[in-house]
């Protein structure tokens, strides 16, 4: 191959993350994660397998839960990406961010932001999941610290809270992110 038709070793993407549009030259090989870290500072994003395996890399790509660990960054473009940065509105935390902190869904924290986007989206879906539901949404996150049922009752408060059944913390935000209340 001659250098005017090798492969480009990088290239302009376009996305949003969190709301806000963003545009990046990129190297083609680098992953989603290492942009969303590296290149943008949202290090909520956690790399913990780099396999896919775990889900500490989850985020939101077109709402939809992705493993940004097994994406290239390239491939966000034209896309609309949230992390668990973008959960909180402003000080005011998203309902599930609330029902974490408040049935004690994290240890040391290191899962609990892939936690969190996979749970949202699994709440989008179904508002209203028996116990053995949400233990099969979030089959694909590990957690090496909880055993898993503080993280079950926190997704169970979030649902209650979310449908109004249980208003729950004054510093709670609704789904879309506007103030409980």
């Amino acid at each position: 191959m001659t250098p005017s038709t090798a492969p480009a070793a990088e290239r302009t993407v376009s996305f949003s993350v969190n709301g806000r549009a963003v545009t990046l030259r990129l190297p083609v090989r680098k992953t989603l994660a290492d942009v969303l870290r590296e290149d943008l500072h949202l290090t909520g994003t956690h790399l913990g397998c780099e396999h896919g395996v775990c889900g500490a890399c989850t985020i939101l790509m077109d709402e939809e839960p992705v493993r940004s660990c097994l994406l290239l960054g390239v491939q966000a473009d034209r896309h609309a990406l949230r992390t668990v940065e973008g959960l909180a509105n402003g000080e005011t935390l998203h309902p599930l961010q609330a029902a974490f902190r408040d049935a004690h869904g994290l240890q040391c924290g290191y899962c609990t932001p892939g936690f969190l986007m996979t749970a949202v989206a699994f709440l989008r879906e179904n508002p209203n999941p028996t116990e053995e539901e949400i233990r099969i949404g979030i089959a694909g996150n590990l957690c090496r610290c909880t055993g898993y049922i503080g993280i079950i009752e926190a997704i169970q408060l979030a649902a209650r809270r979310m449908r109004g059944d249980d208003p729950g913390a004054p510093d709670a935000a609704s789904p879309d992110g506007a103030p409980v209340g």
